[in-house]
């Protein structure tokens, strides 16, 4: 039996192993599918549950409470306890996974919704009214796209949680890149266990900075007021230091 070569990394198990990549890249892209599907499926989820929610709470204030009150409590049930008791209801599936993460989402989403409701001027309602706006051309043309930026906050703040804890979905065989570092971590495979981890924060900064350019695109209406702020800056010159009293020092 020949020993392996010095420069072989996987018989070294490195932490940098480019032959990891080029041996195991379909495992790697299966991985990574799954990992994007359940995430943004569960995200996805969650918003269509957490905007009437959030609607509801805004129209009818008494909800407030109870909204935002089981949406915490979800929140602060461990992951693994939560798969447990979702467990009886969707078994080993990705559906487990994909409600669990969904459910955790929604204390994020419904704060942040209504944050931007709430925020809306009065101005721009009573501008709406004045108009001739009922109450759903209101909310939809005026109240939702001013509460975008609050909502879109939420949104990205689930969306990196979800990346994050779909690994957890590794311990019913759902879990995406998790199910390559938990297996990675248990046969102690330094390479799987390291690229997986850096394509989990790559998905999230990458699925950040989408959110941010959507936020932008929705939002028009702030790139042109801080260009009009930098406009009249430009305009007004330079602040120039108050003249000093006779006798006073400068």
């Amino acid at each position: 039996m020949t020993a392996p070569p010095p420069d072989d990394c996987l018989a070294h198990n490195d932490w940098i192993c480019g032959d990891y990549l080029s041996t195991r890249r379909q495992i790697l892209l299966d991985a990574l599918a799954q990992h994007l599907q359940l995430t943004l499926i569960s995200v996805a989820l969650g918003l269509v549950i957490a905007v009437p929610l959030a609607l509801l709470a805004r129209r009818r204030r008494w909800t407030v409470g109870p909204v935002l009150g089981i949406t915490t409590v979800l929140y602060t049930i461990p992951s693994l306890a939560m798969f447990s008791l979702l467990l009886p209801l969707y078994g080993l599936s990705a559906t487990l996974v994909v409600v669990g993460l969904a459910l955790y989402s929604l204390t994020l989403l419904v704060r942040n919704i209504l944050a931007g409701l709430d925020g809306v001027p009065a101005e721009a309602r009573e501008a709406a009214r004045g108009m001739g706006y009922g109450p759903m051309r209101q909310l939809l043309t005026v109240e939702l796209p001013l509460a975008v930026p609050a909502a879109m906050a939420g949104l990205r703040i689930a969306t990196v949680s979800a990346v994050a804890l779909t690994t957890v979905g590794a311990i019913v065989g759902y879990g995406g890149l998790g199910n390559l570092i938990y297996a990675g971590m248990n046969a102690f495979f330094k390479a799987q266990v390291l690229t997986a981890s850096v394509l989990c924060v790559l998905i999230a900064v990458v699925l950040d900075l989408l959110l941010l350019g959507v936020e932008r695109l929705l939002t028009p209406w702030r790139r042109a007021g801080r260009r009009a702020r930098v406009r009249s800056r430009a305009v007004a010159g330079p602040e120039r230091p108050a003249a000093a009293a006779p006798g006073q020092r400068v």
